[in-house]
């Protein structure tokens, strides 16, 4: 369906919401997700520029496709967590594209991130708030602890696998400075073909989840009427001093550093294609001057799930998120059917 920004809106939905209002549509239960949106102060570019190439306009991102496994290749000190005062603009995210084959969202701008696996409930070294305050902060309930730490782990290890970025260190107190050698990638494969739990992962090398590090800002679920459906925790961190970005998804054909302002403004043009919560969580941290700023504003934000609802109003399908109007879509020709 034709949009003046860059929503991403699929043709099979119109009919699949007419199938849900009519009662013949079953929805699938979501699966638990997590992704992670990644911050850096200072320069941004694409990914293997170190950040140098000065600031591409969005519709040049769009155009430029960048080779996978290219090192982000920025030069920092090799402990901690970066915490410059920001930039021009506040923060940089990083972003990757979906390939154009994938069946969901296929061509969209997003973070890395994915489903929870199973094995994620298995037990880590852990530092930072406990499993049962995440429970809290997450909106599980109180007994489910071990879940919510599936859900951290999600979130770090799919940052691992599609970035090669890893929120973990020897100490609770430490973040790993490079995670670039064979050894790291041998480690970071065998995690994406699941032949490596991420417990076993962390465990083999002695290392301590940070959750610590990690800030939750938002939780969206997918719409009743997707067959693809995923309840997910969006989450900030900054990147680790000494750790560099690379293209390790398979997922993805292109990757870059981005404003969030920029990559908000290139979606209004019409020139990158986002998903509703993408878009969303840009316009949100685009307030935010750096990213000490960022982080800190995670602890009071809402995590009231964004569940998109579809109904029929005067002959039309109308779909709308709750909190978030600008994604409102009406289509003509409603044919019945009761509201969801």
């Amino acid at each position: 369906m034709s949009t003046t920004n860059g929503q991403w809106y699929p043709p099979e939905w119109p009919e699949r919401i007419r199938l849900l209002s009519a009662g013949e549509l079953t929805p699938v239960t979501p699966r638990r997700a997590a992704t992670v949106l990644l911050l850096r102060d200072g320069p941004v570019g694409r990914d293997g520029d170190g950040g140098r190439g000065g600031e591409p306009a969005p519709e040049n991102l769009a155009a430029a496709p960048e080779a996978a496994g290219a090192p982000e290749g920025a030069e920092a000190p090799v402990e901690g967590v970066r915490d410059g005062a920001g930039g021009p603009g506040g923060p940089a995210v990083y972003m990757l594209r979906r390939r154009a084959s994938m069946a969901f969202a296929g061509g969209a701008y997003a973070y890395p991130g994915g489903s929870v696996d199973p094995r994620d409930e298995r037990m880590v070294t852990w530092a930072g708030p406990s499993r049962a305050q995440w429970a809290r902060r997450l909106g599980l309930d109180p007994g489910e602890a071990t879940q919510a730490q599936a859900i951290v782990c999600a979130a770090v290890r799919e940052t691992f696998e599609e970035a090669g970025v890893l929120l973990a260190g020897p100490t609770p107190h430490t973040v790993v400075a490079d995670t670039t050698g064979d050894d790291w990638e041998a480690d970071r494969a065998a995690l994406v073909a699941r032949d490596l739990s991420f417990a076993e992962f962390l465990d083999r090398r002695g290392l301590v989840l940070r959750s610590d590090l990690l800030g939750c800002w938002a939780r969206w679920i997918t719409p009743e009427f997707e067959p693809r459906r995923y309840d997910t925790w969006f989450f900030v961190a900054a990147l680790p001093r000494g750790q560099r970005t690379r293209n390790a998804s398979t997922e993805a054909d292109r990757t870059v550093w981005i404003r969030p302002g920029d990559a908000a403004d290139g979606y209004d043009r019409g020139e990158l294609l986002m998903l509703p919560p993408t878009i969303a969580t840009l316009r949100q941290l685009r307030a935010h001057g750096s990213v000490a700023e960022a982080l800190a504003a995670a602890a009071d934000r809402d995590l009231t799930p964004v569940l998109a609802q579809a109904r029929v109003e005067n002959g039309e399908l109308v779909l709308s998120w709750p909190g978030h109007d600008e994604f409102t879509k009406r289509i003509p020709g409603a044919t019945g059917g009761s509201s969801t």
